[in-house]
Order: structure tokens, then C-alpha cells, then sequence
């Protein structure tokens, strides 16, 4: 179809050209060779910024600066010929090695930017993931602080804590998005994410409200050694909550500590009373400890039906599962202490 189009344009622009026969011939030659033949692209050139406001003159000469044109009367003329010599648009582009005269014209006058990426990894921090947003350069800065209490006020959320707000997935952009508009990506991605899950979930669990589930889905999240023992972790805690059994998660007491953590949980730091010390507070600790995934989310949301109350690391990134304080403290000898 572009042939067919470009070449009834070429017709169109030879009849109402004064110019003679054999100017026609000469540009018909030139049409069957240049528009369709691959350009110099290499891994140097391949990736380039059209900035706002450029037009065809100074696009076509930082091709040539590029080398990635030879000249500018034919990529030029080829673009007023294929009627996209004003719709070249600004972007940052990614183009292949074989891409053709025609082919790039395409690409400028649509408009098809690279698109960019952020990720936020499951169980990262707001933290970690605030530091993300900030590294990225590709990403327009536009928040003065950034904090939880400024991601509360721009996403309009009820919560008093930012933590686990932000969904964990890559995010894709292009260049000069604001950082604003990744933030209630994420924040609106996680709220409809947990909004399907709470209307999935298993009768009869603890929780009075999707928050709280959230938040038992961070540690879930926090524990998982392999993923396929979320829902069997969920079980345990949901086992806790309904007899009203402290929590007792690890992961709550290095949250809590802070930059205190230093690598090495000690007894002594699960003794610390914190807000988020599950090993010295009941229920819930005041937020989620981090973002939890969609394995870890479902599974809380869906647990395991099980008797276990405890259960340990074996070092193997597996834990070990008991139903009684007697098997567990035997696990621990044998996983922990006897090591």
C-alpha cells in the first residue's frame, strides 16, 4: 500500500511540475532505488531525540549528523512527496537496522516514541521505590519532597501511611512523563488489583477490611522464600489472627528497626517494642511493611486450609511447618541451631 500511495503521489507531483520529461524519469529512477533501501543504521545511531518544535530542515540535518542520511534534498523531497513533510513529530526514537527511507518517514510523522520503563520489584520498600523514581532520568521531576505524605496527597488516599500503596510492576513511558503520573499509576494499579482479589476472597477469614488484608499480604510478601509457599504462610498467619496469637514475623521487627538493622536480628531487637514489633504487639502493625506482589496478595486473600501455627527457615529458601509449639522448637534445632 505505501508503494501504491507513494507512487500515485510521485505522479501527482510530476504532472504539476513544470520541470521537464526527463527531470521525471530521472526522479522515477531515483524512487525505485533510494525510498526502499535500508539506511545506515548501527548501534551507535540506532536510538535519538527529535526535540519539540524541529522542522523537516534541521530533523533532516541531524539525520545527516547522525550519519544516518547522506544528504537532505532526498529525504526531503521523499517527504513531500509522501505528504509528511510538516508531521514529523518530537520524541525519542528507536529504530532497527533495516529500517528504509519510507519506513523511518513513517515513524517520525506517527510518532511511534521508544517507550521507556520503571519497575518496582515485589516486597521493595516506598523507600526503595521513592529512590527508583528519583534515579530514573527519563522521568520528568516535578515533586519538590518526596515522602509518604506527599504520595497520600497526590493520590487522594484515605490510608495514613503510604507504605504498600504502590503497586509492584513495570511501568512504561515515555520520555518526560512526570513522576506524578507514575505514582497514581501505580497507586490506582494496586487498588484495583486488591479490589479484585477482596471480591474473590475465602469465607471466614480475619480480616475486617482489604487494608488489613494488604498489610498481612506484605509480610507474606517479606517471608516468601519461593512463592509457591505464600498461601501456606498466609494459612499460619490467618491461624494467628483468628485464636489472637501474636503475628511473630521477623520481617515486621527489621521494618520497624529502621536503618538500626544491620544485617543481624538479634533477640534482643524482637524484644524492642516498635509499632511494628509483632513479636510484642497483637494484630496488625500500623501498615503494610513493603508492596506486596500478587502472589503474596491472593494468597492472604486465599490461604491454605491448615492446623499450622509455626514455622521456620530450613535454608533452602523452603520453611518447615508445625502445628505445635513442641514440633517447632524441634524444627528450630534442627534448621537453626544446629546448623
Amino acid at each position: 500500500m505505501k508503494k501504491i500511495k507513494f507512487i500515485s503521489n510521485l505522479i501527482s507531483f510530476t504532472k504539476d511540475s513544470k520541470e521537464s520529461i526527463f527531470f521525471g524519469l530521472v526522479v522515477f529512477i531515483w524512487f525505485l532505488s533510494y525510498p526502499f533501501l535500508p539506511l545506515n543504521i548501527s548501534e551507535e545511531n540506532a536510538s535519538f531525540e527529535i526535540e519539540n518544535g524541529s522542522n523537516i530542515t534541521e530533523i533532516t540535518q541531524q539525520l545527516i549528523e547522525m550519519d544516518i542520511l547522506k544528504d537532505s534534498f532526498r529525504f526531503r523531497l521523499l517527504s513531500f512527496i509522501y505528504g509528511k513533510s510538516e508531521s514529523l513529530k518530537r520524541g525519542q526514537y528507536q529504530v532497527r537496522k533495516s529500517i528504509t527511507p519510507i519506513e523511518l518517514i513513517d515513524t517520525l510523522s506517527d510518532g511511534k516514541e521508544v517507550m521507556h520503563s520503571i519497575t518496582f520489584i515485589e516486597g521493595q520498600t516506598l523507600k526503595k521505590i521513592i529512590s527508583t523514581i528519583r534515579d530514573n532520568k527519563f522521568l520528568k521531576k516535578t515533586i519538590k519532597i518526596y515522602d509518604g505524605k506527599t504520595i497520600l496527597k497526590l493520590t487522594n488516599s484515605e490510608a495514613k501511611y503510604a507504605e504498600g500503596l504502590l503497586f509492584p510492576e513495570s511501568y512504561f513511558f515515555y520520555k518526560n512523563t512526570s513522576d506524578v503520573e507514575i505514582i497514581r499509576n501505580a497507586f490506582n494499579t494496586m487498588n484495583t488489583r486488591l479490589d479484585r482479589a477482596w471480591d474473590k476472597r475465602a469465607p471466614g477469614l480475619p480480616y475486617s477490611n482489604k487494608y488489613e488484608a494488604l498489610i498481612v499480604a506484605s509480610i507474606i510478601e517479606k517471608e516468601l522464600g519461593k512463592r509457591s509457599e505464600a498461601r501456606m504462610i498466609a494459612g499460619v498467619f490467618v491461624n494467628r489472627l483468628k485464636i489472637n496469637m501474636k503475628l511473630q514475623s521477623d520481617p515486621t521487627v527489621i521494618y520497624g528497626m529502621g536503618d538500626k538493622f544491620k544485617g543481624n536480628l538479634r533477640r534482643v531487637d524482637l524484644k524492642k517494642d516498635t509499632p511494628f514489633n509483632t513479636y510484642t504487639r497483637l494484630g496488625y502493625p500500623q501498615s503494610p511493611i513493603c508492596s506486596p506482589g500478587m502472589d503474596a496478595i491472593e494468597a492472604a486473600l486465599n490461604p491454605i486450609s491448615t492446623k499450622a501455627l509455626y514455622f521456620v527457615a530450613k535454608g533452602d529458601r523452603t520453611h518447615y511447618f508445625s502445628s505445635t509449639l513442641k514440633q517447632h522448637n524441634r524444627a528450630v534445632r534442627k534448621y537453626q541451631i544446629g546448623k
